[in-house]
């Protein structure tokens, strides 16, 4: 599948400006933007009663004030959580994403986004569904689609079902020698491999195939330098402008 967009500035917030602001929320998308990004990433997951929310983990405790796994409470308890004071005292009162207010932030200002299907144990299926299903309710047809990406198989082949015209990248941290045949079974566009993982040879050995290539999530300065340099389509970072402003 060739791509309807490109990585420029070369770089995607990850989780919104997350090294300057609670991960996953409309303060850290605010700031990546202001800090100069095009792309953003974030997290799909959904709530026992099948909202989709932008959050990372399995539970809640890390990055809310709540308590447990976020499959086993209701879209009505958790947009009530406080999803900024874990992070500073200054984010107090930051609230949990549904799904529908990021895409319409995205919307509003002009930007690319990632929308990686993060599911719970056993829910695959209905992430991959509900956030391909409420995001096309509202991504109008005519804007550049967003990209779909899962370290998931399943949450990515059904993403490739239900809309084949928007593009997958594989999530991998590792290197997959069956790389080729994973990339078919999803129809993935791209893949998302863990910095670590990344080699003059593999970048130049995907990009012969025809597959860009991200590199997640990078951090290092001169570690993001050099796999630009090698070839790599974009790096993930938590902390945009650091890098932007060395473009």
């Amino acid at each position: 599948m060739a791509l309807p967009f490109s990585f420029r500035p070369p770089v995607i917030a990850h989780r919104g400006a997350s090294a300057l602001a609670p991960e996953n929320t409309m303060a850290a998308f605010r700031l990546a933007r202001e800090q100069g990004a095009v792309w953003i990433e974030t997290d799909v997951k959904l709530t026992r009663d099948g909202v989709p929310i932008l959050m990372h983990d399995d539970t809640l405790d890390r990055t809310t004030d709540g308590k447990g796994p976020v499959a086993a409470q209701d879209w009505a308890d958790i947009k009530k959580l406080d999803a900024g004071s874990w992070f500073d005292p200054a984010f107090t009162g930051e609230r949990v994403p549904h799904l529908a207010d990021f895409l319409r932030f995205a919307l509003d200002h002009n930007l690319r986004i990632n929308l990686e299907i993060k599911p719970c144990p056993g829910r695959a299926r209905s992430t991959a569904m509900v956030t391909l299903i409420e995001t096309s309710k509202i991504w109008p047809a005519d804007v550049l689609p967003p990209l779909i990406s899962s370290f998931d198989v399943e949450a990515l082949t059904i993403a490739a079902q239900l809309h084949p015209e928007w593009p997958r990248g594989l999530l991998l941290e590792e290197w997959d020698e069956n790389w080729q045949d994973v990339m078919a079974k999803t129809q993935a566009s791209l893949i998302h491999l863990g910095s670590d993982a990344l080699t003059q040879e593999r970048i130049a050995l995907l990009h012969k195939a025809g597959i860009p290539v991200l590199a997640h999530t990078v951090n290092s300065l001169p570690r993001a330098q050099e796999l630009l340099q090698q070839g790599a389509d974009g790096v993930f970072w938590d902390n945009p402008s650091e890098i932007i402003k060395t473009l």
